[in-house]
């Protein structure tokens, strides 16, 4: 193991994760309502390590060969995030379901890991970190190094989403309040309203 590689892997995927997206605003809103905290964590965990194992495997140069295939999942990356912002917003605008002790209706775990999916796998920003720009630099690495790479790259992901998810408890008392709960849903409702504008306009 290439201590040295790992940490490149590990400091490249950190700098990528910690920008605001749709998928990290999802992580934090289930950690704060205290819902299926492990298992979305756990999720998003390891769709990242497939993505990157994929991104690490050659998989970013043929994303970036096929330019129609790329403009196919912006746009229905784009749809997505329009949608989810609308509903963000919706949730901001009803003061009657925003009660604290529950910050709207609960998902279920499956509707939980649906929507982890959809953050996950309809967003191009994903493939774009962790496919395209994530692969290139595993790519530029010295033979033999591709698998410690990828190690701390998975690192930094395991360690992101686990701190975003049981992190997010410790604003539990700012949520508390649900004027807290409708600032949140706002500022994701804009969020994903400038990933989606991002999106069709790259």
């Amino acid at each position: 193991m290439n201590t040295a590689v790992v940490g490149t892997g590990f400091v490249l995927a950190a700098s990528l994760l910690v920008a605001i997206g749709a998928q990290n605003a999802f992580v934090l809103r289930q950690g704060l309502r205290r819902e299926h905290v492990l298992a979305v964590v756990c999720a998003c965990t390891l769709f990242d390590w497939l993505l990157i194992g994929a991104g690490v495997a050659g998989l970013g140069a043929v994303v970036r060969a096929h330019r129609g295939l790329a403009a196919w999942f912006a746009m229905g990356g784009a749809l997505f995030l329009v949608a989810y912002g609308l509903l963000a917003w919706l949730r901001a605008w009803r003061p009657q379901a925003l009660l604290a002790h529950n910050a709207g209706a609960a998902l279920c775990l499956r509707g939980a890991l649906l929507q982890c999916m959809a953050f996950t796998f309809l967003n191009p920003h994903v493939y774009l970190d962790t496919v395209v720009l994530i692969g290139s630099v595993g790519a530029q690495q010295a033979p033999g190094t591709l698998s410690s790479f990828f190690v701390g790259a998975a690192s930094a992901s395991t360690l992101w989403f686990a701190a975003l998810g049981y992190g997010s408890r410790l604003l539990a008392p700012v949520f508390s309040r649900p004027s807290a709960w409708r600032l949140l849903d706002a500022l994701v409702g804009l969020t994903m309203f400038v990933l989606a504008y991002s999106l069709v306009r790259a």
